[in-house]
């Protein structure tokens, strides 16, 4: 593929893809490859191979000669996300636990954090909040220093991204208790009580089921 059509193709998979994440593209809408380039100044050419990649990743289910439609979070899935990222997050924690606790750069990272996120609650941020708790959880797998931990939670980003903004948008009152669970997973994380640390990462993923 011409660097300029790949670049093109890039584009608009990020676009699209954000927009499936942050929710602006319900679950079920049909997206025409025509009108998704038309808004992005692009050829169809580009936008068709996004489809593809998009596809490839179940976001979109492709419709020959129609288009896509945005594939619908559905509870399986949903259930699937959080079992993955609830064993991903207590495995890291469980190195962070052997290691004797977070780096004092990762103390640090994870306060800053909490810290942002206690204003964004307050202004009811959604935007801001989805990105500061996606941010508090992988600084949380980070501190482990497992590379592998790190890149498979990676992997799960756009999928939980797109779970956070559903139950946030749903119900911005949920703000403060997550704020809250953040508070007390960081205490436990920093004073070494990995049983409450897991009790409660349970608890906070709990949230989100049934959701869907």
């Amino acid at each position: 593929m011409p660097a300029q059509l790949s670049n093109a193709a890039d584009e608009a998979y990020a676009a699209t893809r954000e927009r499936i994440i942050s929710g602006a593209l319900a679950g079920g809408t049909l997206l025409s490859e025509v009108e998704v380039g038309a808004d992005l100044g692009l050829s169809r050419t580009p936008v068709h191979e996004a489809f593809l990649r998009l596809a490839a990743e179940q976001f979109l289910t492709l419709i020959p000669r129609r288009g896509a439609v945005v594939s619908p979070v559905t509870a399986t899935e949903a259930a699937d996300v959080l079992a993955m990222r609830q064993a991903i997050e207590s495995a890291s924690a469980r190195q962070v636990f052997a290691a004797g606790g977070p780096s004092a750069e990762f103390r640090e990272l994870i306060e800053r954090n909490l810290a942002r996120q206690a204003g964004l609650a307050a202004d009811a941020d959604v935007d801001g909040f989805v990105e500061a708790d996606d941010e508090f959880h992988l600084l949380a797998v980070r501190a482990s220093n497992n590379p592998i931990a790190a890149r498979f939670y990676e992997l799960l980003r756009g999928r939980q991204q797109r779970l956070r903004n559903v139950l946030l948008r749903i119900d911005p009152g949920t703000f403060p208790a997550s704020h809250d669970d953040h508070q007390r997973l960081a205490a436990c994380l920093f004073a070494g009580e990995h049983e409450e640390y897991e009790r409660l990462l349970e608890a906070h993923l709990a949230r989100y089921q049934g959701a869907i």
